[in-house]
């Protein structure tokens, strides 16, 4: 290292890879996370990739990013803008620059603004924003990173297409020296994955390595940068997507309930992830399907949970619609299910890759006929553990299908995660019907107890033959009934008993703020951070606001709508055009204000803090 460089030490860093979605952007944006949590340096991360698994090459639509938040002080949200970009090409750059802070640090490869580069992401003939002088607010680097990788790689005997995959880890690289760290995370993490293809490992290490090193010698450079750990309550942590913390909360839930857990899912963006990962762990007893369409994955679901299993089928928006019927006849079988929701731009097939909170109301009432069914959504990616080890815990004690909600936010962002010991998670109560009781000359399959909940009896145990179906069933007996007086019955029924499932769950809390005040700001799912950093900022400037966040979001905790009359305004920030303000104006009765966004994109910190200081006044 020269011996003019110095190290800074910064609490706060917000980093931007972008490229073609074919430069490894995402990976690179992984790995750099994942060495930043093993540093025990809070973070929050947002990818933004294309619907389209190769886009066109070097367009604007074809641009691939990462963000990543990191910092000494903890991290609600993965950054409004940026301190530094990495912009692979002329169009990353363009698509970005927006984001990028003043007087920010701009990586570029020079090779990805050539003519065509330039063409390709609209620039005028003969502007190059390189030269030009657009970017003299900004602290730029220009490496040529192609010509350096394949410098580095001119030994290693590969073709030029797989030399300039490797122009990612270069970047790595530099960006490891740049901000003060070691390699051995991802130098460990190519072992495992070219374990069998030895000069793909050689030619990436190299590349990573000569990153690391042209930072190191090249006199240009003379700050790096370093971010020391967060303060953190004490435990073991790992870096965790949210759809990673969902499977594992499904696996969790089934150890501790001792069902074996079957999952019933066809791939759809942003979810397919799920099954990814639970075909994984075979060692715990799950059985994962990739059925031809929707409706047979939740319908294997179904048959699995009927047969004593828990089933889970996972989707998207597009899928919800498809599988409406199916979950109807699990509402009219009472048995447990989970259907699990990943939300994304919508109607059809909509932002397939971009985030939004737009199936709250499917949730609720998409489905024909009274079929009520408990919701529940997580909040950030570390929440899917515990919000999906609840869900599957009302199932299963309630016998009744629930809807789990996440989104693209949740399921492909990361964050630290202390992950507990299997001897602190709650236990899950499972009873089954095994024989008939004192008394009793004949099963009655929908004979209740005081929560309104049916007993489960496997199929094949002795003296407990019942009928099932979609037809509506006769109170007790569980025999096909068209009277209108026990369809009414049986209707009332079956909401008392999603109703009763708030006897069950906690009472809604602040996350923070005063009791009562001028304003409480209502949260659900991925909004939890954007609002939780704008509402701590406007405490810390004097303003009496306040933040509740909702787990439950159907039946809602019995104080919910003690703690909104507390307050002088409620706000309700969605991303979403007003779904949940729609549900608590009309079981509340109070006014309401939205703030509504609907771009594909999470709602910043800085926004909402405006929003909230002008309803404020």
């Amino acid at each position: 290292m020269s011996t003019q460089t110095t190290v800074q030490q910064l609490r706060d860093v917000v980093i931007k890879f972008a490229g073609d979605s074919g430069d490894g952007m995402q990976l690179t944006g992984m790995q750099f996370t994942n060495n930043t949590a093993l540093l025990g340096i809070d973070l929050s991360t947002f990818p933004d990739f294309p619907a389209e698994i190769r886009a066109p090459q070097g367009t604007l639509p074809g641009v691939s990013g990462f963000q990543l938040h990191f910092s000494s002080d903890p991290v609600y949200t993965p950054g409004d803008s940026c301190d530094v970009l990495v912009a692979m090409n002329a169009a990353a750059l363009k698509a970005n620059l927006k984001s990028l802070k003043k007087g920010g640090i701009i990586i570029a490869n020079t090779d990805g603004f050539d003519a065509k580069n330039l063409r390709l992401a609209n620039y005028p003939e003969g502007v190059n924003p390189l030269t030009d002088g657009s970017l003299d607010g900004y602290i730029v680097y220009e490496i040529d990173i192609t010509k350096l990788t394949r410098e580095a790689l001119k030994d290693v005997d590969l073709g030029m297409k797989e030399k300039d995959r490797a122009k990612n880890m270069f970047v790595l690289g530099f960006l490891y020296w740049l901000y003060d760290r070691k390699m051995e995370s991802t130098i460990h993490f190519l072992q495992e994955k070219f374990a069998k293809k030895p000069l793909i490992l050689e030619g990436n290490l190299k590349a990573l390595h000569a990153g690391y090193n042209y930072g190191d010698t090249t006199e240009a450079f003379t700050t790096r940068y370093r971010v020391e750990r967060a303060k953190m309550p004490r435990g073991t942590y790992r870096s965790i997507t949210g759809n990673q913390a969902l499977a594992l909360g499904l696996i969790a839930a089934s150890q501790k309930s001792g069902l074996p857990l079957f999952l019933g899912s066809y791939p759809i963006t942003p979810a397919s992830d799920i099954l990814h990962e639970l075909s994984k762990h075979k060692n715990f007893g799950v059985r994962t399907f990739q059925a031809e369409d929707e409706i047979a994955g939740i319908s294997s679901a179904i048959g699995a949970s009927y047969g004593g299993c828990m089933g889970v089928t996972t989707t998207s928006g597009p899928g919800m619609a498809l599988k409406t019927e199916a979950m109807g006849l699990a509402v009219m079988l009472e048995i447990p299910l989970l259907i699990i929701d990943i939300q994304r731009g919508g109607p059809s097939t909509g932002l397939p890759t971009k985030t939004e909170q737009s199936d709250l109301l499917q949730a609720y009432y998409g489905r024909n006929g009274e079929c009520p069914m408990p919701v529940i959504a997580a909040a950030t990616p570390s929440d899917c553990f515990s919000a999906v080890y609840e869900a599957f815990r009302i199932a299963v004690q309630y016998m009744t299908p629930v809807i789990f909600l996440s989104d693209g936010y949740i399921a492909n962002g990361a964050e630290p995660w202390r992950f507990p010991k299997a001897a602190d998670l709650p236990p899950i109560e499972v009873k089954f019907k095994t024989q008939l009781d004192e008394g009793e000359e004949k099963f009655m399959p929908y004979q209740r107890d005081e929560r309104y909940v049916r007993p489960w009896a496997v199929p094949g145990t002795p003296g407990l033959e019942h009928r099932i179906g979609g037809l509506e069933k006769q109170h007790i007996t569980g025999n096909v009934s068209y009277d209108p007086d026990n369809h009414q019955l049986m209707v009332k029924l079956r909401q008392a008993k999603v109703d009763a499932v708030a006897d069950d769950i906690p009472l809604q809390t602040l996350d923070s703020g005063p009791e009562s005040g001028d304003l409480l700001v209502l949260g659900w799912g991925s909004t939890y951070g954007a609002i939780k950093g704008a509402v701590k900022s406007l405490q810390q400037q004097g303003y009496a606001v306040a933040h509740a966040h909702l787990r439950y979001l159907r039946p809602f905790p019995k104080n919910l709508g003690e703690i909104l009359r507390n307050y002088k305004q409620v706000l309700i920030p969605e991303i979403n055009n007003g779904q949940l303000i729609k549900i608590i104006r009309d079981q509340f009765l109070i006014d309401a204000k939205g703030y509504h966004k609907i771009m594909g994109i999470p709602i910043t910190k800085s926004e909402l803090e405006e929003h909230i200081k002008s309803l404020l006044g």
